[in-house]
């Protein structure tokens, strides 16, 4: 028998077999209502998943393709510093483009801290110069050795010690949803196969009969299993659906908000919640399965 055939054969109604298994009570509300809520949590945990990836990427690019060099030194050598420091910049390779901050832009960089009244012009505030790189970087320590050899009062900032821990933990957020997806599956195989168990349990004086027929534990375990399995698959697209829903009720990521304002899903991401449902079918087929054969065989 193909695979697809075995596939289909889950879905396809026997009456007979079907007998076997209670449509309705405890075991089905049980199976149900853990398909949903795993299918509803699982989708929260991969939107938790994805995003944590999109976040360490963008961290990890933005930047690695920017620096700062900031400038101390006396007013009347400052603008001496900062021509031979952008002189030294454009010459340097894997460096793109390099710019002295305004004192506007230096303020709004201190408002946060000092308020918007700070007086800028008034204060010994040392220099930014903002560098952007090529694909390619540029070499940290061949320039940290030029300047400061040209430019004294210079220090090179190329963000390392912010993107290395910021990289790290969007990383181990990536790595907890992918464990928490994980757990989630495992907790749906446990109450499909105490369900099973019950069921089977409740059924013994049934299946003892169909024995006694000539009924093979093969096909007794196939009702068992094909009903599972469609509540599993059922239970894992309702969850599924309504997680989506409110995965898109969630608001969309902004600058402003960080990351708290870009868990939902973006472009051809939309389409995995629409695996939810196969693995939880997956999950109770091979969950019911092997809490069926087990339970027949120590059934006398």
């Amino acid at each position: 028998m193909s695979v697809f055939k075995r596939l289909t054969t889950l879905f396809v109604p026997d009456a007979q077999a079907d007998r076997v298994v209670p449509p309705t009570g405890f075991t089905a509300n049980l199976t149900t209502f853990s398909a949903i809520a795993m299918g509803f949590l699982a989708v929260f945990a991969l939107s938790l998943t994805l995003a944590s990836g999109r976040l360490a990427d963008r961290w990890s690019t933005e930047l690695a393709r920017s620096s700062t060099l900031r400038i101390s030194a006396p007013e009347d050598q400052m603008q001496a510093q900062v021509t031979a420091a952008l002189r030294v910049l454009e010459t340097t390779p894997g460096v793109d483009s390099a710019r002295a901050l305004s004192d506007a832009e230096q303020q709004a960089l201190l408002e946060p801290f000092f308020g918007p009244d700070l007086p800028v012009d008034e204060l010994p505030i040392p220099q930014l110069i903002e560098i952007n790189e090529t694909a390619q970087g540029y070499d940290s320590t061949g320039l940290r050795l030029r300047l400061a050899a040209e430019v004294p009062g210079a220090v090179l900032d190329d963000h390392t010690r912010w993107r290395k821990p910021l990289v790290e933990a969007a990383t181990r957020i990536r790595l907890l949803g992918w464990a928490a997806f994980l757990l989630i599956g495992g907790a749906m195989a446990a109450m499909i196969s105490l369900a099973a168990h019950a069921a089977l349990s409740a059924n013994a004086q049934v299946i003892k009969v169909l024995r006694l027929v000539g009924a093979e534990d093969s096909y007794i375990a196939g009702a068992f299993v094909r009903r599972f399995t469609y509540r599993g698959f059922m239970g894992a697209g309702i969850g599924a659906g309504l997680g989506a829903v409110s995965v898109w009720l969630m608001p969309e990521a902004q600058a402003a908000g960080g990351f708290l304002t870009g868990l939902g899903f973006q472009g051809l991401h939309w389409l995995w919640p629409l695996g939810i449902p196969l693995l939880g079918g997956g999950v109770a087929f091979a969950a019911t399965r092997a809490a069926a054969l087990r339970k027949l065989k120590e059934m006398p």
